[in-house]
Order: structure tokens, then C-alpha cells, then sequence
């Protein structure tokens, strides 16, 4: 199966159109992080989210590790899948189900080495789906995403085997690995950023490269 494309750190309403036009099944729109490309204001987040259309899903990327202000900042934006880019408390993902029954939760992980794997398959049961990238949540100030570095796809591959959750391959992606990225993990789907911009900005050229390179 031809794996599915978020497209993220979307800045504006002319780069979501692009991103649909060019194929994305979702967009990431990034909230307040530690680090990282990206960020808008949650005003503006909501107005890209309203705009749109289905199927193609909004995530909403969230630094946020209690309940109470990530199911506020859905309420805000309405986004209908919330990414949690930082490792939450168990009970959290109980809180979100009960207080926004319908919005899809994304577990990030960051793949830092082979203890990465039992993560994703602890937190896999409690949410929708995976999301592998290559942070560092270790540094004083985290890296929570858009690094634009790649981690061991071959622990990737292993996660996207044993979860019983649909996996997103994250991290250093471009046109020029795609496919490479591909073989060797099989992700249900590719998140990319960095490597479909330039100079910032959404790149259409590069953005139907990397599509072209997904096989």
C-alpha cells in the first residue's frame, strides 16, 4: 500500500492548499514548542483547520504533557487528530478520549536506539496511531521534532511489524530518500517538513519530488 503523506509545519492557508493539492492526507500545524521550525499561533491555526477539507486530516502538534491544557488548545483550534509531540502520564490518554470522543491521538516517539521500540509498543494500545521522528527529549531544551536529521529506520521497521497501530515514519525525510526511507521501514505513512522547503517555505517542486519518489 502506497503509504499516506502528512505534510507539516504548515505556516499559512497558501501552503495547505498546496500540500492538498500535491496529495497530503493530513496537515501538521505546530502549537508553541521548545524548539523546532513551524510554530504558528493557535489563532491561525484554527483558521488553516477551518479551511480544510475532508478527508484530509488536521494534526495539531502539542508540547503539552497534562490534559487539561491540550484538550483547551483543541477546543481553540478544532483540529480533528491532536499529535503529542512529548511523553504523556497513562492517564492522560484516558482524559483525552472522555473529553474529545471523535479527535484521533498521535503518539510521537522518538527514536534514539533499540529501547525506543519498547516505548512505541507500550503506548501503542492508548492511541490511534505512531509517529517515529528523531528528537531528543534527554536535552535541556528538547527536541521535540523538525530536526531534520534521520534516525535507524531498521528500528523503525521493527515498530511498524509488531504495533497494532498504524506507524508514521518522521525525521530527515526529503525527495532525495524517500524511497529509500520506504523500503526499508514500510510506514503507513511519511510526515515531512524540512526537506520540502526552501529557504522556509513550502517548495511545490520539491513537495511533487518527494510524492514521485513514494512508491
Amino acid at each position: 500500500m502506497r503509504p499516506r503523506v502528512k505534510v507539516c509545519c504548515i505556516t499559512s492557508n497558501a501552503e495547505a492548499r498546496l500540500a492538498v493539492e500535491c496529495g497530503a492526507a493530513a496537515l501538521g500545524l505546530v502549537s508553541e514548542m521548545p524548539s523546532g521550525p513551524g510554530v504558528i499561533t493557535e489563532e491561525l491555526i484554527a483558521e488553516i483547520a477551518a479551511r480544510v477539507p475532508p478527508p484530509v486530516a488536521t494534526f495539531l502538534l502539542t508540547c503539552r504533557q497534562d490534559a487539561a491544557s491540550i484538550i483547551a488548545q483543541q477546543r481553540r483550534s478544532r483540529v480533528n487528530t491532536l499529535q503529542l509531540c512529548d511523553r504523556v502520564p497513562p492517564e492522560v490518554y484516558d482524559e483525552l478520549r472522555a473529553a474529545l470522543p471523535g479527535v484521533a491521538l498521535v503518539q510521537v516517539v522518538h527514536i534514539t536506539g533499540e529501547e525506543s521500540f519498547e516505548e512505541a509498543l507500550h503506548v501503542a494500545r492508548r492511541v490511534d496511531a505512531l509517529l517515529l521522528d528523531s528528537g531528543n527529549q534527554s536535552l535541556a531544551v528538547k527536541e521535540l521534532g523538525g530536526t531534520g536529521r534521520t534516525h535507524d529506520w531498521r528500528v523503525s521497521r521493527r515498530v511498524v511489524e509488531a504495533s497494532p497501530v498504524p506507524v508514521f515514519l518522521a525525521g530527515g525525510l526529503k525527495p532525495e530518500n524517500v524511497r529509500e526511507a520506504v523500503a526499508a521501514a514500510r510506514p503507513f505513512g511519511l510526515d515531512v517538513c524540512s526537506g520540502v522547503r526552501t529557504e522556509g517555505r513550502l517548495d511545490g517542486e520539491k513537495l511533487q519530488r518527494f510524492f514521485a519518489g513514494i512508491v
